[in-house]
């Protein structure tokens, strides 16, 4: 048991779920400690991609503690791979036939870390065979272990989380995200955030897609949508929504798989408005045929 929760998937006597939690935990209190005290902020994609010495130093420590359990399984981390969406979907499809594939994510809201804004996360998922059966998601900044496991409920601290009971739009809390590629998603997600802004409650925009996806599980946000994320962002979110009662999709609607970049996450009961306002808006950054 941790946290009053039962641990289902096991390999001999270690829970992936225990390894998962130790090691987001012990990423994001080494986070906290680095708060204030940067040396380098380097850039990647573009100049609000930001990188810091922070975010490699807590992928290694999230990749070391991962291989001492578990030396056979396959980890994708976003310091890993080269910056660009071009690069982010080659990457998972040259790891998309592993068994067991841990996608991580070290610092989720690295730009608001830099400024020492405390909303940034740590996003750890384990893939088995290209579905999600484990995502937790930390945050240091107020200690909150967000914890799924799939079929088994979502969790928050042991306490179980579910999603909102908003019905409409107009009465729901929604969040979003400002893409740093300013040429091919900002801009459609402002299309997005244009057309919603008169039909929602109000946008929250915070900086951390993983937290977001998570509050939408702990009934925080009633929704959430941005165009151009990576697996790293979306996987264990997606896997806390769904396991919270919520619903999970592409911006059309379609399926969510590992291979989403625009992405679409709710409560349920307000989806299908939430994807027609989006398709109206021309929001959905789907390619015209």
């Amino acid at each position: 048991m941790v946290d009053g929760r039962t641990e289902t998937f096991v390999v001999g006597s270690k829970s992936f779920t225990a390894v998962a939690i130790n090691t987001a935990a012990k990423a994001g209190q080494w986070i906290k400690t680095k708060l204030g005290d940067i040396n380098h902020v380097g850039t990647k994609h573009s100049a609000q991609d930001l990188v810091t010495e922070v975010d490699k130093g807590s992928e290694k420590l999230i990749r070391n503690l991962i291989m001492t359990h578990f030396p056979n399984h396959s980890i994708l981390g976003e310091e890993g791979v080269e910056p660009g969406p071009e690069a982010s979907a080659k990457a998972l499809q040259e790891m998309s036939d592993e068994e067991y594939l841990w996608i991580v994510d070290p610092i989720d809201g690295t730009t608001n870390f830099v400024h020492g804004f405390p909303f940034f996360s740590v996003s750890i998922a384990l893939a088995h065979k290209g579905e999600v059966i484990v995502g937790v998601v930390y945050e240091p900044s107020r200690d909150e272990l967000f914890v799924a496991e799939k079929g088994k409920g979502a969790y928050m601290h042991g306490k179980k989380t579910e999603v909102s009971e908003e019905e409409t739009l107009l009465t729901s809390l929604i969040a979003t995200g400002f893409p740093a590629d300013r040429d091919g998603a900002l801009p459609i997600n402002l299309k997005g955030v244009q057309a919603l802004s008169p039909k929602v409650r109000n946008i929250r925009v915070a900086g951390s897609a993983a937290l977001h996806l998570a509050y939408v599980a702990a009934g925080r946000l009633s929704g959430f949508w941005e165009i151009g994320l990576n697996a790293w962002d979306i996987a264990a979110g997606a896997l806390l929504i769904t396991e919270s009662g919520g619903r999970v999709t592409d911006t059309e609607g379609k399926p969510y798989h590992l291979g989403v970049r625009n992405v679409m996450a709710t409560n349920g009961r307000i989806h299908e408005e939430f994807k027609n306002e989006l398709a109206a808006a021309e929001a959905t950054g789907a390619i015209k045929r």
